[in-house]
């Protein structure tokens, strides 16, 4: 069994550490754009008087990186080739991921835009799949490109990964829908031309179907963004909506009637191994420097290296990222080859797990760096503020568990049949 990294995927990383020097660094560095990344990052990137979203010129910079990268053919790289992308594998995708997290902070991957030069694109994805010709025209190559900004409408004020019992409703009138209802943490709302909203159309409380999903133009009547919520990590977009008798027409619903919450799943496999990568690398990234600083670090007279106080809490993290990096490569694999709800526990490991990692990395760094490291001049609450979401959003790690329990007991996945015909 060969467990090397096939010779493409390494030549892939040696060809994006030379894009990143040569082009993403220095723009990085320009300007003084380094305050979006060293000790003034929030305050830099946050408008707080305009209700905490992203300073606009924080989001331009973003911008300047995408077109970069696309240029240079890495921002799609996940993409089917028919969009401009490259095709490339869930198994790539978690070995880049991953590789570009272990960098640490910088404007080539910055987590909590979810941006990145190797870009994710999860929507894009749900287009191509559920999208209308009309749909994808409109949006699919001005949203890759961040010409148009498309929200997304699931947590509501009382439910959140209780989604089927969410309690904004659609109803038809004639050729038309009017919504009513509200979201909570209505993401991209700060600059959004379209949210998509999931709304009941039929059914009852608790059914999978029955919820449909429409594109909402932000600027109609009835629609209102109230505020942002200010979150653990700024900036925010993540805002309260309500809606109020919004009318749309038919051609709105993105995807089929009453199947809204199968474009919401769409891609969650992919994007929670990709995250599930990411934890892992950013986790190296933290064990690494503590690593690193420890060697160096005198006190009473020798190395902080020297103390088992030290070694043991860093040596648990360690070998913990090395078995969680093999769960994660070895899952990655496997979706490019198995149906995914056959492995779907499995995803759910990785992600769980990994974001737990990350977290525990990221608070032990700042154990190890003392006073230091509880300063915003390391860069480790940072990477504990981001990565801390990440244990509720994309599934909380409850919800993650128990996904892992259903398969482990034959509650779901592929042995229930098994288990129904036992019993």
């Amino acid at each position: 069994m060969d467990f090397d990294l096939p010779e493409s995927i390494t030549q892939t990383l040696r060809e994006i550490d030379e894009f990143i020097e040569a082009e993403i660094k220095p723009l990085q560095e320009a300007d003084d754009n380094m305050r979006f990344f060293d000790h003034r990052r929030e305050y830099a990137r946050t408008d707080f008087e305009g209700g905490g979203v992203p300073r606009g010129e924080w989001e331009e910079l973003l911008g300047q990186m995408h077109r970069l990268a696309d240029d240079a053919g890495w921002l799609r790289y996940a993409l089917p080739a028919e969009v401009g992308g490259r095709d490339g594998s869930n198994f790539d995708m978690a070995v880049i991921r991953e590789h570009l997290a272990h960098k640490g902070l910088g404007l080539h991957n910055d987590l909590q835009n979810e941006s990145s030069i190797v870009g994710n694109f999860p929507f894009a994805h749900m287009l191509m799949q559920f999208g209308t010709p009309e749909q994808r025209e409109e949006f699919l190559e001005p949203m890759i490109r961040g010409e148009a900004r498309i929200g997304f409408g699931l947590t509501e004020p009382d439910h959140g990964s209780d989604a089927t019992w969410m309690e904004t409703t659609a109803r038809r009138d004639g050729d038309d829908w009017v919504i009513n209802g509200g979201k909570r943490f209505n993401s991209g709302m700060h600059n959004a031309t379209h949210d998509v909203v999931f709304a009941r159309t039929s059914g009852k409380d608790g059914d999978a179907r029955g919820i449909t999903a429409f594109f909402v133009p932000t600027d109609l009547p009835g629609f209102s963004v109230d505020f942002q919520w200010w979150t653990f990590n700024m900036p925010t977009d993540h805002a309260e909506v309500t809606i109020s008798d919004v009318r749309v027409p038919n051609s709105a619903i993105f995807g089929a009637e009453g199947e809204g919450l199968a474009v919401a799943q769409t891609f969650v496999h992919e994007n929670r191994i990709r995250q599930a990568a990411s934890g892992v690398g950013a986790a190296q990234y933290c064990i690494d420097r503590s690593v690193e600083y420890a060697r160096k670090r005198i006190t009473f007279g020798a190395p902080l290296s020297s103390r088992q106080a030290i070694q043991f809490p860093l040596v648990e993290l360690h070998t913990e990222a090395e078995m969680v990096r093999g769960l994660v490569r070895k899952t990655a694999w496997e979706l490019d080859r198995l149906p995914h709800m056959q492995i779907s526990d499995k995803v759910s490991m990785c992600n769980y797990r990994a974001n737990r990692l990350v977290c525990d990395a990221a608070d032990r760094a700042i154990q190890v760096h003392g006073g230091m490291g509880y300063t915003r001049h390391m860069p480790f609450e940072h990477i504990y503020r981001h990565h801390r979401r990440y244990r509720i959003t994309e599934g909380s790690e409850e919800v993650q568990i128990r996904k892992v329990a259903g398969y482990l007991f034959g509650f779901a996945g592929p042995d229930k049949i098994k288990t129904d015909k036992q019993a």
